[in-house]
């Protein structure tokens, strides 16, 4: 696996923390995260790219292909601001010249799988067609996550595409009945593995503190410790930020 699509059920879940997880966890190896699209921020602000790198660490290259001022989907940013969109195969021509001289390429999409690049209706799922690459699905803990979870892997299986597993992006340092279930569900949802579940707050920790954990939240498919599928964390219950890994 040398180049893998990140993408999430919906926006604001997780997807820049996992990234940066799984960027973290595979210290010793040349990494690269690729954002076809930032919206959001004015030229010289950091971007998600950015804080992978800060998070992650010096070994990954970071690569931003288009950014735009407005905090909406691509499509609708790009044709606000009046620049050209970002097309798939840019994506994938960007990611594959990335794939050359890196051993991990992390293709880091903007909201949820189908949110449109341009007005053609081309959105992240074409670019990881075109590279017939497998695509990681970044999900909520809470309430809803099971309907949006299986909605992402139906449309990922519609297109032929491979759903390599599901991470959880943030969870409750005390999580609700509904999360706490939810971790079984999960992988029933999507028909495929759990792979990782990342405490809230994750992002906050300093960055050499981040990469000595991140490998305890991920599963060894991403180059983590955890078992995949394994529905609790410490002592049966969710990792969090105050406990450290055993």
């Amino acid at each position: 696996m040398s180049v893998l699509v990140v993408t999430g059920t919906g926006t604001e879940i997780g997807k820049t923390i996992v990234t940066a997880a799984v960027a973290a966890a595979s210290a010793g190896r040349r990494v690269a995260v690729l954002k076809p699209a930032q919206t959001g921020l004015r030229p010289g602000e950091p971007g998600d790219a950015a804080e992978v790198v800060r998070l992650a660490g010096s070994h990954v290259t970071a690569v931003e292909l288009a950014r735009f001022p407005e905090p909406l989907a691509p499509a609708t940013a790009a044709r606000r601001a009046g620049l050209a969109p970002v097309r798939p195969y840019e994506v994938a021509e960007a990611a594959e010249k990335l794939a050359a001289e890196h051993d991990l390429v992390l293709v880091e999409g903007a909201g949820g799988l189908l949110v449109r690049f341009d007005d053609d209706g081309a959105t992240l799922a074409d670019a990881a067609r075109l590279l017939s690459a497998p695509v990681l699905v970044v999900a909520p803990a809470g309430l809803g996550t099971l309907n949006s979870t299986a909605l992402t892997a139906e449309a990922l299986r519609a297109r032929g595409l491979d759903c390599l597993g599901v991470v959880v992006g943030s969870m409750p340092a005390e999580p609700d009945l509904a999360e706490r279930c939810n971790l079984t569900d999960l992988p029933v949802a999507a028909g495929a593995p759990l792979l990782g579940v990342v405490p809230a707050g994750a992002g906050s920790l300093r960055p050499a503190e981040f990469r000595a954990r991140a490998g305890s939240w991920l599963a060894a498919q991403l180059g983590g410790v955890r078992p995949a599928d394994r529905p609790a964390g410490l002592g049966g219950r969710a990792d969090t930020l105050g406990e450290r890994p055993g």
